[in-house]
């Protein structure tokens, strides 16, 4: 099984409530979609800080998961860290692309981009995950 299929064959309740849609998987690089509807939005239809963290998390998340060592029972967010820089507006589509700082025995650092489907930065985190053994 590929890292893509093995993205798509977990249950992952949250991303699906927010609609993630995992696009590309290796190693090295996890990369998913997240439309932006009136549900994740503020008041002025602009996507809600919460959501872009909460889908950088679940991206950070997966990447972790299809590197996790063989005994490893999962994985949790320690600490995560977002600078936000820009608004995605209702209706836009965000881009997420995690890649590794670390991976350890016992975390691992990820550090997802996230921007417009035009290239418009809309915010930079950096995720450190525990391994669950």
């Amino acid at each position: 099984m590929t890292p893509l299929e093995r993205l798509h064959a977990m249950k992952m309740p949250f991303a699906e409530l927010k609609g993630v849609q995992f696009v590309a998987a290796e190693p090295d690089r996890v990369v998913a979609k997240m439309t932006v509807r009136p549900d994740l939005c503020t008041l002025g239809h602009i996507a809600h800080g919460g959501a872009i963290m909460a889908f950088a998390d679940s991206v950070g998340a997966a990447a972790t998961v299809i590197n996790l060592p063989a005994d490893a029972k999962g994985t949790t967010t320690l600490e995560s860290k977002t600078n936000f820089i820009g608004g995605a507006k209702e209706g836009a589509t965000v881009i997420a692309t995690a890649t590794p700082i670390h991976r350890g025995r016992r975390t691992q650092v990820w550090q997802t981009r996230l921007e417009t489907e035009d290239g418009k930065l809309v915010a930079l985190v950096t995720q450190t995950q525990m391994i669950l053994v």
